[in-house]
């Protein structure tokens, strides 16, 4: 059985992913903040440190849910971040960033009001 897609997703598509990031058309970024408008290079924070204020570009207006990308393996969000976001009535999937970067081609195929921050695969 072969899918096809009637229409094409609106906004960014990641359509690679490697040693120098993440690409979208033809630019590359070695971290990446998404919405279903754009992409935005990030210098993201240590993982730690991962907080409400460093996704402040993706979280106006308000997603379903926000994808962490964690870079080579999955970690958990930080809680005080998970804390912040469901206090606004947003969700938070952390995932290895090769995941992550698969979801958000999935879910904007169907069509979600998503966002995604995602970590480089040599994220420690």
């Amino acid at each position: 059985m072969k899918v096809e897609r009637d229409r094409a997703a609106a906004g960014p598509i990641i359509h690679g992913l490697g040693p120098a990031g993440f690409r979208i058309d033809e630019r590359h970024y070695p971290a990446l903040l998404l919405t279903v408008a754009q992409a935005h290079g990030w210098v993201p924070p240590a993982f730690a440190d991962l907080d409400e204020g460093a996704l402040g570009p993706i979280l106006d207006p308000k997603p379903e849910f926000v994808l962490i990308g964690t870079g080579a393996r999955l970690r958990p969000a930080p809680r005080a971040l998970v804390r912040s976001l469901e206090a606004r009535g947003i969700g938070l999937e952390p995932m290895d960033s090769r995941a992550a970067a698969r979801a958000w081609g999935v879910l904007r195929g169907e069509g979600r009001v998503i966002a995604a921050a995602l970590y480089p695969l040599d994220a420690a």
